[in-house]
């Protein structure tokens, strides 16, 4: 949103300086995002006068002038017409920065003659579109700086230009009418009244106007006037310096007129050559296919449901986002009918976006205009018509009614300490919301109709604080809730959390952090890509449905690095997996992958392929750091996404699974275009049961002193029978005595013929309370031998 301070100060009586009023504009939430001081751009051309202009000895339509400057009487050849003696001009000498034809002037020889500068045009310092001929000036001494000429007698050309970031709840900035409210609110002047005096209508207009039933939510109310009798042509100078400055340009009055209340009031109007229309206008939903050319001169197709103007013979505008050239004014329209209307946001926002259509009135209706004030802008505008461009106006045409947005909050006072922490007087806040517009009665703010934004109590307090200025808050300590030391703020589990991420950095892992949508084939791979975890409007379809693990995430940065030559990789990730899509339906992970070999390769050949035991031990190092007990089982049937027979879930029981390590599917790995092998593990830290003390102190370190002992076992079991299970077996043969059961030697053929083989394993018992006697070992190695047979079919090797 751009305007200038002149602008600015024909709503807002002022003595504030330029500095004060962006500051106060940025303090208010209208951030300033820059200020344009074009009579800096000119500060270095200067005035000077001509006393001589004689022909140019080779060249007809040039001038050898002597002209007087502040250095001195300088030679200037110059081909401009009115280039004469006696004129008082602008001059850019050597070395000056001439914007309009983006040029830095030089000594130059023209036709064999030097010239020492140039004497310039309007159009040549970007005043305005004037080439004919050189600036003459009424007044000015020589060597006197153009802009402070231009200051001092025509100040709308170095109007220094502010421009503003205006955010979405704030519709009401988009006109400089606004602005200026806010300033006066803020007390830096006072607001000048914008009374207008009606037309009076001279005859009945010959165009009426209806709105469709079906088109009456998104347009509740058009008005109109026929005015007779206008003469287009070009703008007033204030109108055309006004709209220059702000980057627009002056076309013919009549479409100046809707530009500037676009900006000036925040009200969109459009104005039809009325000899152009046919019969009626009318508003209706388009039926889908009906083409328009605009004024932009493009052909836009329309949608079925769009808004749009028609009279007996089509289509004639876009409603609400720009007009149609069949009907548009030129420099013969002698009849015109203004049009001011009001706008569903929503219904405009759709229709501009399918049309790509950017316009200025588009902008303004999508974030929402003033709609009591359609009537009065339609006034506005008719009155500088018929001032300036003459002509007699009909009476008022309406269509529909003005919405009813009427809705009121309590004030109350108290609440901006509570809300904000400021102690503003009750008295202040009154006097501050009645300054925005608001209505007061009694403790009940009534909402202007401008400021769709306010929708409750809070919103009241917002805009007191707003107005008394955010920088007065004043930072206090928050109370403690309890005296002395205060608790611990995170939870258990953050706790977990934060202790599983420290622990797997430091066994090496480097720690990264995915989004949560995945693409629905890599969630298919692990066990989601249904519709319970789709998105309804995804970023993207690389992010359609929310991850069932986290391994999709790290498998994805794997194919990545190793797409850059990055083939040894460790990583972990932190964070929630999601089995549904509703609230709760989410749990917490600790995944870790490795890839490739365990370090670079060295001349004692330590470097080797990672394996599944490497997983292994960084899965149960980190399960110890999270308080998960020692003794846990390792059982099979872990899902698909897993290699089968590489692989363990580490257990406390067949249904309370802490986590699963092992190499990941190759059918994995290859639809993820990843390298492998890859070993990987995954961690639940909400299974981790929690300790049955809280406090900070460890407990008595328990060591038995008595003497363990060691028993080895050989079974001969089937080939297909897993090591694990004879594990197992002998483990749950006596759990308070065995301490360790390990495998330490498997022989297969000999003398054990096909589909057997013989596995050896150690059984390590550990006595807390006596010393054990050979009765008690050998009924504990009876059980060993029992359960493992029980379990495996095996015999006792002989």
């Amino acid at each position: 949103m751009k305007f200038t301070l002149s602008w600015l100060k024909s709503h807002l009586e002022t003595d504030a300086t330029l500095d004060e009023i962006t500051y106060a504009l940025t303090d208010l939430g209208l951030e300033v995002e820059g200020v344009e001081d074009r009579g800096a751009a000119l500060a270095a051309f200067t005035i000077g006068y001509v006393e001589s202009a004689e022909k140019h000895p080779d060249a007809d339509r040039l001038r050898v002038c002597q002209v007087q400057t502040d250095e001195g009487v300088k030679q200037i050849i110059c081909g401009a017409p009115n280039a004469r003696q006696g004129i008082t001009v602008v001059v850019a000498k050597p070395g000056v920065y001439v914007p309009g034809i983006d040029t830095t002037i030089g000594v130059g020889t023209i036709r064999g003659i030097e010239s020492y500068g140039m004497m310039a045009s309007e159009r040549e310092l970007e005043l305005s579109e004037e080439h004919d001929g050189i600036i003459e000036l009424a007044s000015g001494e020589v060597g006197q700086t153009f802009s402070d000429w231009l200051a001092a007698n025509d100040p709308a050309k170095v109007d220094p230009v502010i421009e503003i970031a205006i955010t979405p709840n704030r519709p009401d900035a988009l006109g400089v009418r606004g602005i200026a409210r806010d300033l006066a609110a803020r007390g830096l002047g006072t607001l000048k009244p914008c009374a207008v005096e009606v037309v009076e209508a001279s005859f009945a207009s010959d165009i009426k106007v209806s709105i469709d039933d079906d088109t009456l939510d998104g347009c509740p109310l058009f008005c109109g006037r026929l005015i007779k009798g206008v003469k287009n042509g070009p703008s007033p100078q204030w109108l055309q310096d006004r709209l220059r400055a702000i980057g627009l340009r002056p076309i013919s009055f009549l479409v100046d007129v809707t530009n500037f209340f676009t900006y000036d009031l925040n009200r969109p109007l459009h104005v039809f050559d009325a000899d152009k229309v046919a019969g009626n206008l009318r508003v209706h939903r388009a039926a889908g296919g009906e083409t328009i050319t605009a004024l932009d001169d493009k052909e836009y197709t329309l949608q079925a449901g769009q808004m749009v103007i028609s009279d007996d013979n089509g289509v004639e505008s876009i409603a609400g986002i720009m007009g149609g050239a069949a009907s548009g004014c030129t420099d013969e329209t002698v009849n015109v009918f203004v049009e001011s209307a009001y706008w569903d946001t929503v219904q405009i926002a759709y229709a501009g976006r399918a049309l790509k259509i950017n316009s200025d009135a588009r902008y303004r209706f999508e974030r929402g205009v003033d709609p009591a004030f359609t009537p009065e802008g339609l006034e506005h505008a008719v009155r500088m018509i018929v001032d300036h461009a003459g002509g007699e106006a009909s009476e008022l045409v309406q269509a529909g009614g003005v919405p009813d947005t009427a809705r009121a909050y309590k004030l109350d006072a108290a609440r901006v300490q509570s809300l904000v922490g400021m102690e503003i007087p009750e008295s202040q806040q009154r006097q501050t919301l009645t300054a925005l517009g608001f209505r007061l009665e009694g403790d009940m703010a009534h909402v202007p109709s401008w400021r769709p934004d306010v929708q409750g109590e809070a919103d009241l307090v917002e805009e007191v604080a707003r107005i008394a200025s955010l920088t007065k808050l004043e930072g206090k300590p928050l109370p403690r809730l309890t005296p002395g030391v205060p608790r611990p703020v995170m939870t258990p589990g953050q706790r977990r959390e934060q202790i599983a991420r420290r622990t797997t950095a430091a066994l090496g892992y480097n720690e990264l952090v995915t989004y949560s949508f995945i693409d629905q084939a890599s969630a298919a791979l692990f066990g989601g890509g249904d519709d319970l975890t789709r998105l309804e409007n995804p970023i993207s379809t690389d992010m359609s449905h929310m991850r069932p693990a986290l391994l999709p995430g790290l498998l994805a940065a794997a194919a990545r690095n190793q797409a850059r030559g990055f083939s040894d990789l460790a990583f972990f990730e932190v964070g929630p997996a999601f089995h549904g899509g509703e609230p709760g339906e989410q749990h917490t992970l600790v995944s870790g992958l490795l890839v490739g070999r365990t370090g670079p390769k060295d001349v004692h050949g330590a470097s080797r392929p990672v394996d599944v035991y490497d997983v292994k031990a960084d899965a149960e190092a980190i399960l110890a750091a999270m308080g998960a007990p020692a003794k846990v089982q390792i059982l099979r049937g872990a899902a698909d996404w897993w290699h089968p027979g590489r692989h363990g879930k580490i257990c406390l029981g067949p249904k309370k699974v802490l986590g699963i390590f092992g190499e990941v599917h190759p059918r994995v790995l290859a639809a993820m275009d990843v390298k492998g092998p890859a070993m990987a593990f995954t961690l639940w830290p909400d299974e981790v049961p929690m300790p049955r003390k809280s406090g900070a102190s460890k407990g008595a370190l328990t060591i038995s002193d008595l003497q363990a002992v060691e028993r080895d076992f050989a079974f001969v079991v089937d080939a297909e029978v897993e090591a694990l299970t004879l594990v197992n077996a002998a483990q749950g043969a006596d759990k308070a005595l065995i301490e360790d059961v390990r495998v330490f030697d498997e022989f297969i053929g000999g003398s054990l013929g096909e589909g057997k083989k013989s596995l050896a394993i150690t059984v390590r018992l550990q006595p807390t309370d006596k010393t054990l006697k050979e009765a008690d070992i050998e009924a504990v190695s009876a059980k060993v031998v029992e359960k493992v047979t029980k379990a495996t079919g095996g015999i006792l090797r002989g």
